[in-house]
């Protein structure tokens, strides 16, 4: 079953607002097994959207809308889709509820004329209830194609997506398609290709697909088959072979396991508490960390030394080490990483200083980044030479320190 996306908003053509729905529907269409050919974005015009949309059902069997979906004149996806499709408009008694229990328990009780325009529909379509907004989701079948309009607002579409139409999708496939993530840190994605051609050049069912992200690759394996039980067990022994190459590198098999989420996972594990000592980072490493639900458990304080006074003021890093060796060295990242565990009492403790640029530090260049580790009374350091711009050595940064605590951890409590 081929599907084609298009995002209807002249906001998004002038860069206005960045479109992560059509990232979104991207991945989950794949989940599905479904196949992708095009994807398009077009302003608020009705001359274009009628032809945008007219091509998409020509060429594709299912054809997902998001935006256009709102109260005011410029919204047009559904007044379009009905005239592409052939449908006229009728009013929807039970969305008109819905719209005025919405303003009920809203800050605005006043409900405005255009909004009613939303409640009028498509005859004969599925209308998909929207629990956090005023525009239904929409479900429009006709000679064998199928358009489905959904709310431009991520946080209207992704639940209408995940409670609606993903069940209505896969119950239109003839297979059930299963798949499986594996994430992988420690590799780049031409070395992961590399280690698993053979598996690649001979897959037929289950497939690999590679996705490389900052400093980790994504694995998705996804098999075919009469039914569920069937699918899995075309899955196991290939993720499982896929963990055997890889070893500790792989971090997680589960879909919604962030990084950071692992390893908090692991320091609730092993009942062990971590603080963060961050200098070119700023901060962001504890930001991943503390975004994870729970981690108030195991994280315990978070240093951003950014100047050689903060470094030596509060984790005690001497005079002499920076003076000698300098704020970007391995001798003072493991002082950085000592001091914030001596001065929190934690476990164990990540630190990070290095040069993000643009410039460079004397002789030392941009992307030279030093990450410790202080974890059973040792101190570990490894040395790295990041390449990319200034947010992109960061980036890197962050991730190969969280990888970092994440494979200490399991060498020392395994």
């Amino acid at each position: 079953m081929v599907v084609e996306l298009i995002s209807v908003g002249t906001e998004i053509l002038l860069g206005n607002i960045v479109n992560t729905n059509t990232q979104y529907l991207a991945e989950k269409c794949a989940l599905l097994g479904l196949s992708m050919y095009h994807q398009v974005t077009v302003g608020d015009n009705r001359e274009r959207l009628f032809a945008v949309l007219e091509t998409a059902l020509n060429r594709s069997d299912v054809v997902i809308l998001t935006g256009g979906l709102g109260p005011t004149e410029d919204d047009l996806t559904k007044e379009v889709c009905a005239e592409v499709m052939g449908f006229d408009l009728v009013e929807d008694e039970h969305t008109r509820e819905r719209i005025s229990k919405y303003f009920k328990n809203n800050i605005y009780k006043e409900i405005p004329d255009n909004n009613w325009k939303q409640a009028m529909i498509p005859q004969g379509a599925t209308v998909l209830d929207n629990s956090n907004g005023t525009a239904p989701g929409l479900i429009m079948e006709k000679d064998g194609k199928t358009a489905i309009l959904l709310p431009g607002p991520p946080n209207e579409l992704k639940p209408l997506f995940t409670e609606q139409v993903f069940p209505y999708l896969q119950s239109r496939q003839p297979e059930v398609i299963r798949s499986q993530m594996v994430k992988i840190c420690g590799y780049g994605e031409s070395q992961v290709e590399d280690k698993l051609i053979d598996l690649i050049n001979t897959q037929t069912n289950p497939t690999i697909a590679t996705y490389a992200k900052t400093a980790e690759v994504h694995l998705r394996v996804t098999a075919k088959a009469a039914n569920e039980e069937e699918a899995k067990t075309l899955l196991k022994p290939v993720v499982k072979e896929i963990k055997n190459r890889f070893d500790n590198a792989v971090y997680t098999t589960k879909e919604e396991e962030t990084l950071e989420m692992a390893v908090v996972r692991l320091l609730k594990k092993h009942e062990l508490t971590v603080t963060t000592a961050e200098s070119c980072t700023g901060g962001l490493i504890a930001g991943r960390l503390v975004n994870v639900p729970g981690a108030s458990e195991v994280f315990r304080e978070g240093f951003i030394t950014y100047s050689n006074k903060a470094k030596r003021k509060y984790l005690d890093v001497s005079k002499g080490t920076l003076k000698k060796y300098g704020a970007v060295s391995e001798q003072t990242a493991k002082e950085m990483a000592t001091g914030g565990v001596f001065a929190s009492d934690a476990d164990a403790c990540i630190a990070v200083t290095g040069i993000a640029g643009p410039d460079a530090d004397g002789e030392k260049p941009v992307g030279l980044v030093y990450i410790a580790c202080y974890m059973k009374d040792k101190v570990k350091v490894e040395e790295y030479h990041f390449k990319g711009n200034r947010e992109k050595i960061r980036e890197q940064s962050v991730v190969k320190a969280l990888d970092f605590l994440r494979r200490s951890i399991l060498s020392n409590y395994h």
